[in-house]
């Protein structure tokens, strides 16, 4: 059994770096991830006029930071977000829910990406927000705001997206104003289980209309606590040495994971196929499950169909579950992902492209695929467009048997886990 670790979860890692410019005590944040999109948020915070000193922690976890108590102030210059969309979207909920006036901007992927789904409610809120380039899209520009407060706000939204949420409960925590987001199904719940930790008045109600978050600051004495915090393990990170295991026929175990329920559909998907997956319980951080995780390969992998409600459960997965359904024995099917679309690149084009140049059979549909697994040889070149995922799922994809792949721009993995090749490397020998 080979035992790996992985960088800090990156989804936890920009909350609780933006949380933390809020609180009325001093954070203490251990293990951040180290790739570029988490560098890009301590940057912003900085910018915004945060207390914040970062080292690089030992034995390769990440970084260290720590977050003194300070007033935030609108920055000098255009606040760069570089390819980092939780940098540029819960960055906007921040600034306008301080009414602070800001330049905001990216590189060239995440100038293509959607922002309207996040800047919509935050200007029915009040906020001042223009668009200076193509509509819906950075760069923005947002307006100060001298005196007066944000609008209340009941947003429902029609796709379930933790950014979208996670804005919308900062510009209200910022602003001190009520709002409720209700999801048609339960997204990503890291910004309301860390807010709840430090004491900000969230409330959480599940019904059949959709899943309801809400920030009621009414009789709240407005104090955030700071947060001290060993940043979990990232998931997504790991699935792409969990996957190169499975093709290797290795057993491999992972300590100090987030176990968070709305992050591990990747593993229920790994079960279905027939990888033995054991999680093992070891307490929380922040209001975040943490386990160890140890999976076995199976002698066969069986193929998988997704769709429907679990997506948003495992949307940064889907990648490397489309590489892994290759070496499948069978048809495996990805439905109801059109928001593949609108990431880092056009994942599901992307995929669609790459498996068929190395010589897989696929379907492509509107919203999904349909993935014929084969025995045979796979070799050629990946074109990853700059997509992290791509390259880390094809990476993966790469070191089984009988392939030969090359990516023609790995260095991209150091978005999220900077040291991924290594680490792959290690599985693959």
């Amino acid at each position: 059994m080979i035992r790996v670790r992985v960088p800090g979860d990156k989804s936890i890692s920009h909350r609780a770096l933006l949380f933390a410019t809020l609180a009325g005590d001093a954070s203490s944040l251990r293990g951040l991830g180290d790739g570029a999109d988490v560098r890009t948020t301590v940057s912003l915070v900085g910018r915004l006029g945060a207390d914040v000193a970062v080292d690089v922690s030992g034995a390769g976890r990440g970084l260290d930071a720590r977050v003194e108590p300070a007033t935030l102030r609108a920055p000098r210059s255009t606040l760069e977000c570089g390819n980092s969309g939780t940098t540029a979207r819960l960055g906007v909920g921040l600034l306008a829910g301080l009414g602070l006036e800001a330049l905001m901007d990216g590189d060239e992927s995440l100038r293509a990406r959607p922002m309207g789904r996040v800047m919509y409610p935050l200007q029915a809120m009040g906020a001042r927000i223009d668009y200076l380039g193509s509509p819906e899209r950075l760069p923005v520009e947002l307006h100060g705001r001298a005196s007066g407060s944000l609008r209340p706000l009941r947003h429902r939204t029609r796709v379930a997206s933790a950014q979208v949420k996670s804005a919308i409960l900062l510009a209200g925590l910022a602003g001190r104003v009520h709002v409720e987001v209700v999801e048609p199904v339960q997204s990503r719940d890291h910004s309301e289980r860390l807010l709840s930790a430090m004491g900000a008045p969230i409330r959480v109600r599940p019904g059949e209309r959709g899943h309801e978050v809400r920030f009621d600051p009414a009789g709240w004495d407005g104090r955030l606590r700071g947060l001290d915090l060993d940043i979990p393990g990232d998931p997504s990170s790991a699935a792409f040495l969990i996957a190169a295991a499975v093709l290797r026929k290795v057993s491999i175990a992972l300590d100090g994971v987030s176990d968070n329920p709305t992050r591990t559909a990747f593993l229920d998907v790994l079960s279905a196929m027939g990888v033995e997956v054991e999680r093992i319980p070891a307490g929380d951080a922040g209001g975040e499950p943490i386990a160890s995780w140890v999976i076995r390969p199976p002698s066969r992998l069986a193929p998988f169909r997704v769709a429907g409600p679990m997506l948003p459960r495992l949307i940064d997965e889907l990648p490397v579950l489309a590489a892994l359904a290759a070496r499948a024995g069978g048809v495996s099917e990805i439905r109801d992902a059109a928001e593949l679309r609108v990431k880092e690149s056009d994942r599901l084009e992307s995929l669609v492209t790459n498996l068929r140049a190395l010589g897989v059979s696929v379907e492509d549909h509107a919203a999904g695929m349909s993935i014929h697994g084969t025995s045979a040889p796979l070799a050629g070149t990946v074109l990853a467009r700059g997509d992290h995922r791509i390259a880390m799922a094809f990476g993966m994809l790469g070191a089984g048997p009988d392939a030969r792949i090359s990516i023609d721009d790995p260095g991209c993995a150091s978005i999220s886990f900077p040291g991924f090749w290594s680490e792959l490397e290690r599985i693959r020998s």
